[in-house]
C-alpha cells in the first residue's frame, strides 16, 4: 500500500505540502529561540511551549480526526460528498454549545465535548429520519444536511444577536481559531482520535462490505443498521470533539477522502490510513499559512474560517465526478395534487388575506400596557415606524417567492429555492465588499454590491446547468457549493469583529426594524418592475418541468429561456435578500403551498406563490415585532424557523 502510494504523482505534492507546514512551524520556533534556561520568567520559553508547539499539534490532531470522521462518513453513506460540514453536524454542534453558553455555561466548564456531542447527534438523528425513506441517496441525504445546517445557523444566529456583544465572541471563536493557551486541547482531542483510529481498524471488513448495495451487505451477514449507526456515532464524536475544542473546522472530513483516492488509495484501509494524514497536513499547512500573513499579529481570518475557502471550489470539482445511481424522486416534474378549475376566486381571496395581514401588521400590536389596536393620532405616530418594514417585507416576500417559482420550475426540483442555490449568499460577498470598500454605503451602493455578487455565482451556476442538462440535482449540489464558498467568504469578513461584522450579521439575521421609507420605496420598485414583467415568460415555466426533450420539441430555446429566467431569479433574490437576509426560505414555501392549494398552470402558480409570499412575510414581520415584546426578533431568521420545520416535514413526507 505504502509503495503504491509514493509512486503515485500526487503524493510527492503532499510531501512538498508536509515540508511547507514543517518549515512555516520551524519559522515559528526559530524566531523565539534562544531560550533563556536560567531565567525563572522567559516569555520566549512561555510562548513556545504554550502556544507555538500546542498549536502545531492541535493542528495537526484536528486534522487528521476530521479526515477520518469524513471517510467513515463516506463510506457508511456512499456518499462522496459527505462530511460534518455538509451533514449539519458541525453546525448542530455550535448550536448545542450556543444554547448552553447562554443557559446552563457550568456545562461549558466541565462538558463541553458532551454538549457538542449532543448537537451533532441530534444533527444526525433528524438527517437520518429525513433520507431513511429514499436509502440515504447522496443528493437527498446533502439536501437533508444543508435544511439542518440552515436551521442551526439560524438559531445560533438568533440566540448570538439576542445577546450582542457577549455572544459575538463566541461567533468568533466558532469560526475555528486554533490560537492555543495549552496542551488541554490537544489532549482531548489525541484521545478522541485514538479510541476511533482502533474502532475504525476494527470495523475495516465489515466498512468494506457495506460499500456494496444493501442487498449483497446483508448477504453476507453484515447488520447494516448497526454498523451505520456505529460508524456514524465514531465520525460525529471526532468531529464535534474538534468542534467543541477549537470551533467549526470546515470541509476538511470533505478533502482528505477525497485527495485519498486521488493519490491512489482503493482499499478501505488505505483510505483509512490517508485521510487522517492528509486531513493532518493539509491543517497544518493551512494554519502556517494563516500565521505568515499575520505577520505576528493579531490574525484576521481564523484558520477554520481559511480551510473553509477549500469547501466550494472541492464540491464544484466533484460535481462532475458525482454519479448517480438512479433518478432522484426530487427532479420528476412537478405535480399537484389537485387543480382548481375556476381559480379566480381563491387568487382574489389570497389576495384578500394579504391584505387583511398587511391591515393587521399596520394597526395590532403590543406596548406597555398590553395589546393595543393603533387608531387615530397612535396610528398616524406609528405608521412611519411601522410601514416601511411592512412595506418592504410585503415586497421581499413577494420576490422571493416568485424567484422560487421560477427555480422549482425551471429545474424540475421542487427542493430549489434561492436558499438552496447560493444565490442569497453571493448577495452577502457582495454586500459586505461594499461595506468594506465604502465609508456608508446607501441602499443603491448595497443592492448594486448584491447583484454583483449574485452574478458571479450565476456564472458557475449557468455553466453547470449548461453542462449538465439532464441532472438538475447537479446543479443543486452546484448552488451548495457556490454557497459554501460564498459563506465562507461572508463569515471571513463577519469575524473581524467590528462596526461592519455588526452590519453583515444583522443582514444574516434580516432585520427590518431599520428600514426607511427611501429604502422601502427602492424594494418596492425593483419588486413592481421584475415582477411586471415576469407574466411576460409563464409559457416558458409551462413547458420547462415536462423535461428537455419535450421542451425542445415543442421549440422552446432552452439555453436563452434558462438564462434568462436565471437572470430574474437572481434579480429578484439580491433586492429582497437585502432586506430579509439570506435565510428565510420563503422561496421554497410558497411556491409548494400554491401548488398544494390547487394552483397548477404556471401562470396561476405564479401569481398565487407572490400573494402568498407577501402575506407570509409580513405575517412573519408582525409576529417578529410583536412575539417577544419589547425584544424584536429579527425577521429574516424568524421566518427561517417557520420555513425551515415545514421543509423538514416536506422531506419527511417524501413530497
Amino acid at each position: 500500500m505504502v509503495k503504491a502510494l509514493t509512486q503515485h504523482p500526487s503524493t510527492w505534492a503532499w510531501i512538498l505540502a508536509v515540508a511547507m507546514a514543517a518549515g512555516l512551524c520551524a519559522y515559528q520556533v526559530l524566531n523565539l529561540l534562544p531560550l533563556s534556561a536560567g531565567q525563572s520568567f522567559d516569555l520566549n520559553r512561555i510562548l513556545l511551549f504554550n502556544s507555538v508547539l500546542p498549536r502545531a499539534a492541535v493542528a495537526l490532531l484536528a486534522g487528521a480526526a476530521l479526515g477520518l470522521s469524513g471517510a467513515l462518513l463516506q463510506q457508511v453513506l456512499r456518499n462522496p460528498i459527505a462530511d460534518p460540514s455538509t451533514l449539519g453536524i458541525a453546525s448542530g454542534a455550535q448550536l448545542a454549545m450556543t444554547a448552553a453558553t447562554l443557559f446552563a455555561p457550568a456545562l461549558m466548564d466541565t462538558a463541553r465535548e458532551t454538549v457538542a456531542l449532543a448537537g451533532g447527534l441530534g444533527a444526525v438523528a433528524l438527517l437520518l429520519s429525513l433520507a431513511w425513506k429514499r436509502g440515504l441517496e447522496p443528493v437527498t441525504v446533502v439536501l437533508a444536511g444543508m435544511v439542518v445546517s440552515l436551521i442551526a445557523m439560524a438559531l445560533s444566529a438568533t440566540l448570538i444577536l439576542a445577546n450582542g456583544e457577549y455572544m459575538m465572541s463566541l461567533l468568533i471563536w466558532g469560526s475555528g481559531s486554533l490560537t492555543q493557551q495549552g496542551w488541554n486541547h490537544a489532549q482531548a482531542i489525541a484521545m478522541t482520535l485514538v479510541v476511533s483510529l482502533v474502532a475504525a481498524f476494527i470495523l475495516i471488513r465489515p466498512l468494506e462490505i457495506v460499500g456494496l448495495d444493501d442487498a449483497s451487505a446483508k448477504s453476507l451477514g453484515v447488520n447494516l443498521l448497526a454498523l451505520r449507526l456505529l460508524a456514524l456515532a465514531i465520525a460525529v464524536w471526532l468531529a464535534t470533539t474538534v468542534t467543541a475544542e477549537v470551533g467549526i473546522i470546515g470541509f476538511i472530513g470533505l478533502a482528505a477522502p477525497t485527495f485519498a483516492r486521488l493519490c491512489g488509495a482503493r482499499s478501505q484501509k488505505d483510505i483509512l490510513i490517508s485521510a487522517p494524514l492528509i486531513g493532518a497536513a493539509i491543517l497544518w499547512l493551512t494554519d502556517g499559512l494563516v500565521q505568515l500573513a499575520a505577520g505576528g499579529s493579531a490574525e484576521m481570518v481564523p484558520t477554520g474560517a481559511a480551510t473553509a475557502l477549500l469547501g466550494g471550489p472541492l464540491l464544484l470539482y466533484l460535481l462532475p465526478r458525482l454519479r448517480f445511481l438512479r433518478r432522484s424522486p426530487a427532479s420528476l416534474p412537478l405535480a399537484s395534487e389537485r387543480r382548481i378549475a375556476r381559480p379566480a376566486l381563491p387568487l382574489v381571496a389570497l389576495l384578500l388575506l394579504a391584505l387583511v395581514t398587511i391591515a393587521l401588521a399596520l394597526v395590532v400590536g403590543r406596548g406597555p400596557d398590553g395589546w393595543n389596536v393603533a387608531t387615530g393620532s397612535l396610528f398616524d405616530a406609528l405608521l412611519p415606524f411601522r410601514a416601511p418594514r411592512i412595506v418592504a417585507a410585503a415586497a421581499a416576500g413577494a420576490m422571493l417567492a416568485a424567484a422560487g417559482t421560477i427555480l422549482q420550475r425551471m429545474t424540475g426540483n421542487p427542493l430549489a429555492s434561492p436558499e438552496v442555490l447560493g444565490v442569497s449568499a453571493g448577495a452577502g460577498v457582495g454586500l459586505a465588499a461594499v461595506l468594506f470598500a465604502l465609508t456608508a454605503p446607501g441602499m443603491g451602493e448595497r443592492l448594486l454590491g448584491a447583484t454583483a455578487g449574485v452574478a458571479v455565482v450565476l456564472v458557475a451556476l449557468l455553466a453547470i446547468a449548461q453542462r449538465q442538462e439532464e441532472n438538475s440535482e447537479r446543479l443543486l449540489l452546484g448552488g451548495l457549493a457556490a454557497g459554501a464558498l460564498c459563506n465562507a467568504l461572508v463569515n471571513a469578513a463577519m469575524i473581524t469583529g467590528d462596526a461592519r461584522a455588526f452590519q453583515l450579521l444583522a443582514w444574516i439575521s434580516g432585520s427590518t426594524s431599520q428600514i426607511s421609507w427611501t429604502e422601502a420605496w427602492i424594494v418596492l420598485a425593483v419588486a413592481l418592475v421584475l415582477l411586471g414583467l415576469l407574466p411576460l415568460r409563464t409559457r416558458w415555466l409551462a413547458v420547462l418541468p415536462l423535461g428537455t426533450g419535450q421542451a425542445r420539441a415543442l421549440g422552446l430555446p432552452l439555453r436563452a429561456s434558462r438564462t434568462i429566467l436565471i437572470l430574474f431569479a437572481a434579480g429578484l433574490t439580491a433586492a429582497a435578500s437585502l432586506v430579509v437576509g439570506p435565510l428565510s426560505f420563503a422561496g421554497l414555501v410558497a411556491p409548494h403551498m400554491a401548488r398544494l392549494l390547487g394552483f397548477g398552470q404556471a401562470q396561476q402558480h405564479l401569481l398565487a406563490s407572490i400573494l402568498i409570499g407577501a402575506g407570509l412575510m409580513t405575517g412573519a414581520d408582525w409576529l417578529s415585532r410583536i412575539v417577544s415584546f419589547p425584544y424584536q426578533l429579527p425577521l429574516g431568521l424568524f421566518a427561517s424557523l417557520i420555513g425551515g420545520p415545514y421543509l423538514v416535514w416536506l422531506l419527511h413526507k417524501n413530497r
